[in-house]
């Protein structure tokens, strides 16, 4: 039977020992989300980044704009929020309304405020070896391998996505981790064959259960990325009961990789601060 990687235990570990380290500095770090527009699942997503915030320690600020804002507007909001002395990491929560450009958005973020870890600038940190902060999906998938104790060095890892939130960063955390890295995708030629050669497979390609057990070499370690809605159920890209048997290691969804994200995000935040306050004292 594999071992269920709990990413929600974690989580609340990772948040107590945040919760801290908080308490014992002589100031509070700051989070600014950015919200455009009504989207339902935005708004879910930002009231638990805010709640998960306030139990920390860190003090939030949620900015909700019309989704009728212009590109002008939005890069204005920001460029506020960078020159805040008072505000650490600044967030934007996407997806943004049609007619906005996402990449000048958050090219447009202070790298140092950048808390979501998706800068030009901290992408190329990374890429060299040098992270600053670093994407909260794979930072947390790779804290959850370690907590675990699973091995990756020399191991062979296959990342299925090609996204800059997830499955280029964690390619670029698991080469840094001294593991052989193969990245496939929704073009890849017999993919579930380049899947199976995996003793490490992330799975990040946005399709419900999709990586079936044909996928999955025996004794694999398997990290479902997927968030996804099928016959009203949260699922994600992994066909748990197919691959469960096989997998030495597996992550539940929900309860994985989620929570991870998010606990991920505070202590970005946290370290942003930490750094910042460095830099100003």
């Amino acid at each position: 039977m594999a071992i269920l990687l709990d990413g929600f235990s974690l989580a609340q570990k990772v948040r107590s020992e945040l919760k801290d380290k908080i308490a014992s500095l002589n100031s509070t770090p700051s989070l600014a989300v950015i919200l455009v527009g009504d989207d339902p699942a935005s708004q879910v997503y930002v009231g638990g980044k805010e709640k998960a915030a306030a139990e920390v320690g860190i003090n939030s600020i949620v900015k909700h704009l019309s989704k009728n804002i212009s590109e002008g507007e939005l890069l204005n909001e920001i460029k506020l929020l960078n020159e805040a002395q008072s505000v650490d990491g600044i967030l934007v929560q996407l997806p943004l309304p049609d007619g906005i450009d996402v990449h000048k958005i958050i090219s447009a973020i202070d790298p140092k405020k950048d808390v979501d870890g998706f800068h030009p600038i901290n992408a190329g940190l990374l890429s060299i070896g040098k992270p600053s902060l670093i994407p909260c999906t794979p930072k947390g998938i790779m804290r959850l391998l370690s907590e675990y104790s699973l091995e990756i060095s020399g191991k062979n890892a296959v990342v299925i996505g090609r996204s800059n939130i997830v499955g280029k960063p964690i390619s670029q955390l698991l080469l840094a981790a001294n593991a052989t890295v193969t990245v496939c995708h929704s073009k890849t030629a017999n993919l579930s064959q380049a899947a199976k050669n995996a003793d490490i497979l992330i799975a990040a390609i946005g399709r419900p259960r999709y990586v079936k057990a044909e996928f999955i070499k025996e004794g694999a370690v398997v990290v479902d990325v997927g968030m996804n809605r099928l016959e009203g159920k949260l699922c994600g890209d992994v066909d748990f009961e197919s691959v469960s048997p096989l997998a030495s290691a597996i992550t539940p969804v929900p309860k994985g990789v989620g929570p991870m994200t998010i606990a991920m995000l505070l202590e970005n935040t946290c370290e942003a601060h930490v750094s910042r306050k460095t830099i100003w004292s």
